[in-house]
């Protein structure tokens, strides 16, 4: 099976930088439309969707590969090394943050810099460290998840977006929820929600920039606040906005810190 049919990879854009964007749970590549675009002027853009996700093919999703974030790092890596020639930009929101990070440890030459949006190391607290959530809530989620996806996905969805002035957004990311296998989704939930990958940030060498909104229920600043202190080479850019996707309710204020933090890096 090709890598471009597995993850469904579109590319556009032109540039001698190539940008590989890579959503977040329950997502797929169309989240980008309203961030991408911005950067087809001066870059290639590599848009697809993890394993398990919108219009990948489901029949990869392997569940012992994917037992972990670094199956889907080991396919980022793939997809860089078909598709970009380069070292790339990498953009991930949310998990995708961490399976990016990963990937760039594994192969830190393949990337000249890393833009995570709405990142999170690690979503449960654990003495001092704060990630937004106790092992309970963490259990509690994924077991309402397990007992019934539709339901949890139309409860929580509008309230991952947030964004309450463009209700249309949580009406979408509900939408993306529900059309996501419910089995594949359950494993990948589990997966990224018990994750944790804090011990992986002081490993990582590439230059990063933590997109981080000012609200948001799923990556509370304090997160953004500890992968800045852990990070070398890392610079935290607070959004104001309310919600866990900068890139679709304030895709503005996020273009502009990416683009001012590639024009320090010269890319």
């Amino acid at each position: 099976m090709s890598v471009a049919r597995r993850n469904h990879v579109h590319v556009a854009g032109q540039g001698a930088v190539t940008m590989v964007f890579a959503h977040g749970f329950g997502c797929d590549q169309n989240m980008w439309r309203y961030l991408a675009p911005a950067f087809q002027d001066r870059y290639r853009t590599v848009l697809f969707d993890l394993v398990g996700s919108g219009s990948s093919d489901l029949q990869a999703y392997d569940r012992e590969k994917y037992s972990t974030l670094h199956g889907h790092a080991a396919d980022v890596l793939e997809i860089v090394e078909e598709f970009a020639e380069g070292p790339v930009v990498f953009v991930g929101h949310s998990v995708s943050a961490m399976i990016g990070l990963l990937a760039s440890i594994r192969a830190p030459q393949r990337f000249a810099a890393q833009v995570m949006v709405g990142p999170s190391p690690c979503y449960i607290n654990d003495g001092d460290y704060v990630g937004g959530f106790t092992r309970q809530d963490i259990e509690g989620l994924l077991d309402t998840l397990e007992s019934n996806y539709l339901g949890w996905s139309s409860t929580m969805a509008p309230a991952i977006m947030g964004a309450p002035e463009q209700p249309e957004l949580g009406v979408e990311l509900t939408n993306s929820f529900c059309r996501t296998d419910p089995e594949i989704a359950k494993h990948f939930a589990r997966v990224t929600f018990l994750s944790d990958h804090r011990a992986d940030l002081a490993r990582s060498s590439v230059p990063a920039l933590i997109l981080q909104c000012s609200d948001d229920l799923i990556a509370p600043c304090a997160v953004g606040e500890y992968m800045q202190r852990t990070m070398p080479n890392s610079t935290l850019h607070i959004i104001d906005n309310v919600g866990h996707c900068p890139h679709m309710s304030a895709p503005d204020a996020s273009t502009v810190a990416m683009r001012e933090f590639f024009q320090r890096l010269g890319i």
